[in-house]
């Protein structure tokens, strides 16, 4: 191994095919693998739904992504997903990588079966005994998990063989500047600027035991606004609710807003990833459900109040920002009032204030 690590244009490729969260936790293995080793030619492989979250990554020389068949595009055939797939693989093979890392907790066999076809000449990732597919990581990491840790934590273990240990770093998310001018445009058209201090409000969420009634979200919205005179951006899915492939939150979303006209705020929402990525950076403060919208803010360095329901706090909370997290001994979000959520703001205002650098 000291023979390649040696070299001076290393070859790594980093695979997570995972969601949006999960690659956002990813990103610190990116910044200490370009710390490590900055002449290293660094990629990595990810699939089309979560692609948006490395865009313009200064630690990332390529990105190869590739599309789920339950992601293809409408008039895509499965057949043609996977010819492009395999078109990729031949592509990523010429490259001839030392290194394949697959960034996730556990053994992963789909993940493993993407780094035999790049054909490296290591595959690095965790192993379990009883898993007879570790044998092909030949720099295996039996998983173990001596206490209790946070994803970005566990997985940055990966790195140790090539010599990188120790805290990871923040997460990183970087917004494209067409998406960032875009976002700044309608905040300006509706009469808004961030010079009077954005709350982002995300009402979306994938589990039903995240998600918070839009009452409350409105509730929250106008006390926060009579107390602190923010304005505001309202992130949301789009969609009808009953829509069973891509179930959206328009009708949530509508009601907040008839219920809160007398706030500045401006309705965002977000029908593509890096949308969502550029209205997010425009907030001073994110309040929000735990789930991929979380994830960004936090990659953004934003501030947080965070919901979580049925879901592990303590190995999903934001990561290297300033938070707060709600969870209800019930594991439902419903059962978080306004008046918790805003104690909890109250108590995040305090901690960035007191985190702020003296004039």
């Amino acid at each position: 191994m000291d023979s390649l690590t040696s070299k001076l244009r290393l070859k790594i490729i980093v695979i997570r095919r995972d969601n949006i969260g999960d690659l956002v936790c990813t990103t610190p293995i990116f910044h200490a693998l370009r710390l490590r080793y900055p002449d290293a030619h660094i990629c990595a492989l990810v699939n089309s739904y979560n692609v948006d979250v490395l865009r313009n990554n200064p630690d990332i020389n390529e990105i190869y992504a590739y599309t789920k068949a339950k992601h293809r595009e409408k008039g895509e055939t499965v057949l043609g997903v996977y010819i492009s797939r395999l078109r990729l693989f031949a592509k990523i093979r010429r490259q001839h990588f030392d290194y394949a890392i697959i960034a996730g907790a556990h053994f992963i066999p789909r993940a493993l079966r993407l780094a035999r076809m790049i054909r490296p000449r290591h595959i690095l990732g965790f192993t379990e005994s009883d898993q007879s597919g570790s044998r092909y990581i030949d720099i295996g990491i039996p998983y173990t998990q001596p206490h209790p840790m946070h994803e970005v934590e566990d997985i940055f273990r990966l790195l140790a063989p090539l010599g990188i240990e120790g805290k990871p770093p923040e997460t990183r998310v970087i917004p494209e500047s067409t998406e960032l001018v875009e976002a700044q445009k309608k905040l300006r058209h509706n009469g808004l600027t961030t010079s009077d201090g954005v709350i982002g409000v995300h009402i979306s969420a994938r589990k039903i035991s995240q998600r918070w009634p839009a009452t409350r979200f409105a509730e929250l919205i106008q006390k926060l606004h009579e107390l602190h005179g923010r304005q505001f951006i309202l992130f949301w899915s789009p969609g009808d609710e009953n829509n069973p492939l891509h179930p959206g939150d328009d009708s949530k979303a509508k009601e907040i807003m008839d219920a809160v006209q007398n706030v500045p705020i401006l309705a965002y929402p977000t029908h593509q990833l890096r949308a969502l990525i550029g209205g997010l950076s425009l907030c001073d403060i994110v309040i929000c459900s735990d789930g991929g919208a979380m994830h960004l803010a936090a990659g953004l360095g934003k501030p947080i109040l965070c919901f979580f329901g049925k879901s592990d706090a303590a190995r999903w909370h934001p990561w290297g920002v300033p938070h707060r997290v709600l969870q209800p001994a019930s594991r439902e979000v419903n059962d978080i009032s306004v008046e918790d959520a805003m104690t909890s703001f109250a108590s995040l205002l305090n901690d960035i204030s007191s985190q702020a650098p003296e004039c």
